[in-house]
């Protein structure tokens, strides 16, 4: 997909893409920063958009490691299933909230680490709130839920969900991005 294509879709789409350029390979390393891709058998990452981070994320996996990638919007998902071909990739088209039984039918009931790009900011809060909650509970113990916002405007409901919350800061992104790792025991 170029830049344009990108570009076209999230204008189309604002409200479930959640931006109108892709993630830069900072944000993406960022992203997969606190993730210990020796130990993690199970990933899931919400919102694949084009799949520009779900690539960063098998470059590292083990090859014994699977990655559920969970997209809404038809036109990624079937960019995604056409470019990147990798045994340990499922591509579901499904909401984040349905999480749980997608692990399940995959035989897990729990994912080591989340990653997502899920545009919260633009979702109503309390969808926003079980997204989170639904990702905090599909977590093994000490599994690690991260995400990437544009603004910290929604920190709190992090804080509130999870027992802590680290941050850091992308400034080599279009727009520069804020990094949420959180993690509850």
């Amino acid at each position: 997909m170029t830049r344009l294509e990108f570009l076209r879709e999230g204008i189309k789409d604002m409200r479930t893409v959640g931006t109108i350029t892709r993630s830069s390979r900072y944000l993406c390393r960022g992203m997969i920063k606190p993730v210990d891709f020796s130990e993690a058998k199970v990933i899931v990452e919400l919102g694949a958009g084009d799949g520009v981070l779900t690539r960063h994320i098998l470059e590292q996996m083990r090859p014994d490691a699977i990655l559920l990638t969970f997209e809404i919007v038809d036109k990624f998902c079937e960019l995604i299933r056409n470019t990147i071909h990798d045994d340990r990739l499922v591509v579901i088209q499904d909401s984040a909230e349905n999480l749980p039984a997608h692990l399940a039918e995959h035989g897990f009931e729990k994912a080591d680490y989340i990653l997502s790009a899920i545009p919260f900011i633009l979702l109503p809060r309390d969808a926003a709130r079980r997204i989170i909650t639904i990702s905090r509970d599909s977590l093994k113990p000490g599994g690690r839920f991260t995400q990437m916002h544009y603004s910290l405007a929604l920190k709190s409901l992090y804080e509130d969900i999870f027992e802590t919350v680290k941050l850091s800061f992308v400034p080599l992104n279009i727009p520069p991005a804020f990094v949420l790792s959180c993690q509850s025991s």
